[in-house]
């Protein structure tokens, strides 16, 4: 059992199963989430319940945070009544969401300011590497804080590498989101071409995922794109919202990003039919029905 008390911020698809996973470590977990019952879940697992950023940072050694975009890390960490003003002195921060790396060394300045230490540690690995605490985890930040950090990351991830200075766990996130989509959309053609063919698909994946074609992507979202599960471990709308932070910063690199570029059209056209909230396995319902495999949704 530790005595660092964690606050963690954000108990979402991810953030929820890592603060259980925190709680199985035996760090006592306070934990907060703009949706007040998906924080209270947490509390039959052993965590305590704050009711705002402020109230759980102000009772912690470590403040962790898992949002969907940079406006909620702004909000959570630099308002008025936010975990900024409100933690102690030498407050270790982490915060685990994909975000612009602007924001995080903003963030990452403001802590400093306030006498605490700060690191962007986003994740990847998806909701069944959040619950089996397989993540990988890329953290920008400090050599002193990464290495108090570092117990802490190996209770939720197996991976975890130092990147650099602040905002360079941001910047190796969204490399791994470019590798990520591109493989999800390998994967979704080669269903598309299967099926059109005539495939049996158990069998396809069965050959092509112990060869060269092998990929995580392939194993793990592959066989739901077989069955039509279309069940959420990363939602289209927040590969989205990652795909615009790629593409922003490649323009601020002056770096063309073609391949990126096309899947996030083609995700594009899954929230024109309304697809938003499911998976992002179901980029092959947009190729099917490019593909004259499935009927375009009623209007």
């Amino acid at each position: 059992m530790t005595d660092q008390r964690i606050a963690f911020i954000g108990t979402g698809i991810m953030g929820a199963p890592m603060a259980r996973n925190l709680l199985r470590a035996g760090y006592a977990v306070i934990v907060h989430n703009r949706t007040p019952s998906k924080a209270e879940a947490l509390r039959a697992d052993g965590a305590s319940v704050a009711d705002s950023p402020a109230q759980a940072a102000e009772q912690a050694d470590v403040v962790i945070s898992c949002l969907p975009d940079s406006p909620d890390v702004e909000a959570v960490w630099l308002a008025a009544e936010g975990v900024v003003a409100a933690m102690r002195k030498n407050t270790l921060g982490i915060d685990m969401s994909t975000i612009a790396p602007s924001t995080a060394r903003k963030v990452a300045d403001a802590v400093l300011r306030a006498g605490g230490a700060f690191l962007d540690a986003p994740i990847s690995g998806g909701d069944v590497g959040a619950v089996n605490a397989t993540l990988s985890i890329m953290a920008g930040g400090p050599d002193e804080a990464f290495k108090r950090a570092e117990p802490i990351f190996r209770a939720m991830g197996k991976t975890i590498v130092h990147c650099g200075p602040n905002g360079m766990g941001q910047q190796t996130k969204l490399c791994n989101q470019v590798i990520c989509v591109l493989n999800i959309l390998a994967a979704a053609e080669a269903i598309t071409m299967a099926r059109k063919a005539g495939l049996d698909l158990a069998r396809m994946l069965e050959a092509t995922t112990a060869g060269a074609a092998r990929s995580w992507m392939l194993e793990n979202l592959g066989p739901k794109m077989a069955a039509g599960n279309d069940d959420p471990g990363f939602l289209i709308d927040l590969q989205q919202k990652d795909l615009r932070l790629v593409q922003e910063t490649a323009r601020e690199l002056n770096l063309p990003l073609p391949g990126t570029a096309l899947v996030s059209q083609l995700f594009a056209a899954n929230q024109a039919a309304g697809e938003g909230r499911l998976g992002t396995q179901a980029i092959v319902k947009t190729l099917e029905r490019l593909a004259g495999l499935r009927n375009l949704p009623d209007r």
